[in-house]
């Protein structure tokens, strides 16, 4: 039987606001979520919950990355104006 999604409006802890997690939760969150719909263990409903919660997860983690690699890199301009990335040095 296909056990239902627990989300956020129902409280779990491990289910807080995205926006509040690291990106290692969001992702450990994110690869449970995938597990459970890659095996068929959610009914219709809570698959599209899951899904949804797993969207805001993936869009989280990826502007995590963003934000460190622009941290860890930076666009510079050679003389002839091509665009060159280099290392992100504190000033």
């Amino acid at each position: 039987m296909a056990e239902p999604f627990i989300g956020p409006e129902q409280g779990n802890a491990a289910t807080r606001p995205v926006a509040q997690m690291s990106f290692e939760e969001a992702l450990a969150e994110l690869e449970a979520i995938v597990q459970k719909l890659e095996r068929g263990q959610l009914d219709l409903e809570s698959s599209i919950r899951a899904y949804e919660r797993g969207t805001a997860l993936r869009q989280h983690c990826a502007e995590k990355l963003r934000q460190v690699q622009l941290r860890v890199e930076k666009l510079t301009l050679e003389r002839d104006g091509t665009p060159k990335l280099t290392p992100f040095e504190e000033q």
